[in-house]
This record gives C-alpha cells, structure tokens and sequence, in this order.
C-alpha cells in the first residue's frame, strides 16, 4: 500500500529586515520623522504668534508689517539663543558624558555677571550703558572665549590632564566670580543695584539689534560647525579608549569641541543674560523626543525645542501675564525643576 504524498511546505516567512544606526527600525524612523514634524509646526506658530498675535493693523497692511518687523529682532534673538544653547549643551555633555550638566558651569555666567556688576560699581548707572555697544559686546565675547581657551588648554594639554578636573576648577572660578560680583553689588547704591538686576536676569528684551550683526555669523559658525562634526560627536561619545582605537585624537578633538562651546555659550549670555538651566531642559528634552544617540538626529530635535520653549514662554508672559521680561526667570524655575526630578529619578550623578 503507498502511502500519500507529503503536502509541500509552506514558504517560510520572509525575514524582517535588520539594520544598524541612529534610527534601527521603520518605527523608530517615523516616530523620529513625527516628532520632528510637530516640533517644526509648533516652532512656526510659536514665531507667528510672536509677530502677529494682538497687532491692532490689519493682516496685510503697511502697519501690520512694520509692527511685524519691530518684533521680529524679539524673534531673531529666541531662534539664535535655542540653537546656541541647545547644541552647546548636547554636545558639552557628549564630551563630558554627563547627561545632567550645563556649559553654564564653567563660568561663562559668573564672568558675564562680574562684567555687567564691575560696570557699574566703577562707572556708575552710566556703566550699564557703557557695555552695550557692538565693540563692548564682541569684548565680552572675546574675553569669555578667552576665559574658556585658558582653562581648556591649561587642564586639558597638562600631562595630568582630565575632563573631571576641568569641571571642578570651572566650578570653583565661577563660584569665586560669583563671590566676587556679589560683594561688588552690596556696594552699590539701590537706583544702580536696580538698573544692575534687569541686565543680571536673563531676558529676550536684553538683547540688542545691533549685536545680531556679531552674534548670528559667530553663532552659524561655531554651530555649524559643531552640526559638521556630528560623526566625531558620536565617536566621542563612546569615550575615550574607544576614541583613540577608533583613530580619533580625543584630546585634541575634545579642546576643538570645547572652544566651539564656549563661542556658543559666550554669543547666547551676552546677548540676553544668564539661563543656567535652560541648556539642561532643552538637551534632556531632545533626547526623550529623539530616542537616539546620534547627534545628526538630536541637534535639529533640540534647537527646534528650544525655539519652542522659550519661544512660548516670551509668547504667554508677554500677552497674558504682561511680564516679557520675566522668561528667564520662569525658564530657571522650569528647569531647575526638571533637572532635581531628573536626578531624583536617576539617584546618582
């Protein structure tokens, strides 16, 4: 008796498709693309709704654009200090592998703060006006970058030198700046303390349409640059050792990042003030939202979320609470906020 023939096999199922990279998988890849989208889209509302929300002109007309154009320096200014702060940070705690800190440790702040305070307790209320020009701006700017160029170089080309040392002594600068600022300030009179804390609290309205001749070249630069450099960022993010066996000089790549940083970080203090925690929130913010270590993915995601956060936050205290010039300390609040529960979740440093 023969037995029946065997029924064929059934075709096996095709393999899903295995890559590598920032982005592995079709989902993570149209997650990104939605994130993206949305943090795009909300940018633009954010900046119309800066240039045209409550303008008494009709749309369209010769006064709805000229009230447009007096905002818009409002707007420039928001754009340029998100993209400066944004990669500064993501690309300060790359090179430090440190997700919970902030260029602004280093000092850049303490030194504006001693500038602006130093003004006016040796020139008076006349000082704050001394400052402001485009001259003493690029000065500020070359003095902070040479600040960050002297602490580099010495920490990081010794023969001891590290990263780790780099911060504390950065820390200890800026908390003696601090120190020094604050004693200059209880000297002072009330009418020049109070002129002296409007330029000490970091706001939109501090920056001057004149700097942005300076500041936009610097900061395109510096950034664009450092957005370049993305594939090195990801090299150096895998540390040291891994560095070097990779053919990356860590050191020398690790100084040229730093300097970057700091042109970065001196543009986005001069022009409008101290945002110490801002960086923080807008880099941990990008990181959620990008879901991917690689830098060509998480700059766009963290300079469009920082449009979108300070850019909201100048939009309601400006048209609903009536106090624009209280953004940064509303953004100090916030990320101070954000940066305790983040650390309270990850319970170390």
């Amino acid at each position: 008796m023969t037995s029946a023939p065997a029924a064929p096999a059934a075709p096996a199922s095709p393999r899903p498709v295995r890559r590598s990279g920032a982005l592995p998988t079709a989902r993570a890849r149209r997650r990104y693309l939605v994130v993206l989208t949305a943090l795009a889209v909300l940018s633009v509302l954010v900046v119309l709704g800066n240039l045209a929300w409550d303008n008494p002109m009709p749309f369209g007309s010769a006064g709805f654009w000229r009230i447009a154009e007096l905002r818009a320096t409002n707007v420039v200014v928001v754009i340029l200090v998100a993209f400066c702060q944004a990669l500064a940070t993501v690309a300060f705690q790359t090179v430090t592998n440190n997700r919970i800190i902030t260029p602004s440790i280093m000092g850049f702040e303490s030194l504006y703060r001693v500038i602006q305070t130093g003004a006016v307790f040796f020139l008076g209320v006349a000082g704050v006006t001394l400052v402001q020009g485009v001259w003493q701006f690029v000065l500020q700017v070359v003095l902070m970058v040479g600040f960050a160029a002297l602490l580099y170089g010495w920490l990081l080309s010794g023969r001891y030198g590290n990263l780790q040392l780099m911060l504390l002594v950065g820390i200890v600068l800026g908390g003696g700046l601090g120190a020094l600022s604050a004693f200059m300030q209880r000297m002072l009179t009330p009418t020049e303390f109070d002129v002296l804390t409007a330029r000490l609290i970091g706001s939109v309205a501090n920056a001057d349409a004149s700097h942005l001749a300076v500041s936009v070249p610097l900061a395109a630069v510096a950034g664009g640059t450092l957005w370049a450099g993305s594939r090195r960022l990801n090299v150096l993010a895998l540390g040291r050792e891994a560095s070097l066996n990779l053919g990356v000089n860590h050191r020398r790549e690790t100084i040229a990042v730093l300097l970057l940083i700091s042109v970065l970080m001196a543009v986005s203090t001069s022009l409008t003030g101290p945002m110490t925690f801002f960086g923080f929130l807008v880099a941990m913010l990008a990181y959620q939202l990008a879901d991917t270590h690689d830098h060509r993915c998480v700059f766009p995601v963290a300079w469009l979320t920082g449009i979108v956060v300070l850019g909201g936050a100048y939009f309601v205290l400006k048209n609903v609470f009536y106090a624009a010039g209280s953004v940064g300390v509303v953004i100090e609040i916030v990320g101070g906020t954000f940066f305790l529960v983040h650390l309270l979740r990850k319970g170390r440093l």
